[in-house]
């Protein structure tokens, strides 16, 4: 069971006996009284996202997850498809809107974690940070002070991350894809 003071970005409860999980949350402390969490939670199944005050006295279940290697197929039309690395016959979708910013970073043959809930995908795990190919950037223009030091690049999935002026097509980039940003270049010995 978990307490309110449990509950942190990225856990995932039974509330209602529908699966949950926090996406942000914020410790209130009252004078005399007990605190409190005030959190902004993700339905995992439907993806909507509500917000909901915890006391000290709610208890939650924590959701139970099967976690299984997947490998990413392909994606079509917001909907992108995986299948079970140890049954490939086994094919599970998720649509954009679930995946959020993860969708920027899939490539066709990305091995990865699922969790399943009841047979079904809830979400994939993807590692912090990841290298690509840039297949598209402008010249960058040095000047004056006005110039950002920063440019858009195209990577190999189509997403457009903001990078240094040096940085030029072909060359292999980190991305934190959390953030959506530029690490560092990638040198190939």
């Amino acid at each position: 069971m978990l307490s309110h003071s449990d509950l942190k970005k990225g856990v995932k409860f039974l509330l209602d006996n529908k699966p949950y999980e926090v996406i942000e949350f914020n410790f209130i402390f009252k004078g005399r009284g007990q605190s409190t969490v005030q959190a902004k939670i993700k339905n995992l199944l439907t993806n909507e996202v509500i917000t909901k005050t915890f006391h000290a006295s709610d208890k939650l279940e924590e959701l139970e997850t099967e976690k299984i290697d997947l490998e990413f197929i392909y994606s079509k039309k917001g909907e992108f498809f995986f299948k079970d690395i140890n049954d490939p016959s086994r094919r599970y979708i998720l649509i954009e809107e679930a995946l959020g910013n993860k969708s920027l970073f899939l490539k066709p043959g990305f091995k990865t974690n699922g969790y399943l809930y009841k047979d079904k995908l809830l979400n994939i795990e993807l590692p912090i940070k990841m290298n690509f190919k840039v297949i598209e950037a402008s010249p960058g223009l040095r000047g004056g002070r006005e110039q950002p030091g920063t440019k858009p690049v195209v990577i190999e999935t189509g997403a457009v991350i903001q990078a240094p002026l040096f940085i030029k097509a072909g060359d292999i980039i980190e991305v934190n894809t959390e953030k959506g940003e530029y690490v560092r270049r990638i040198i190939e010995k």
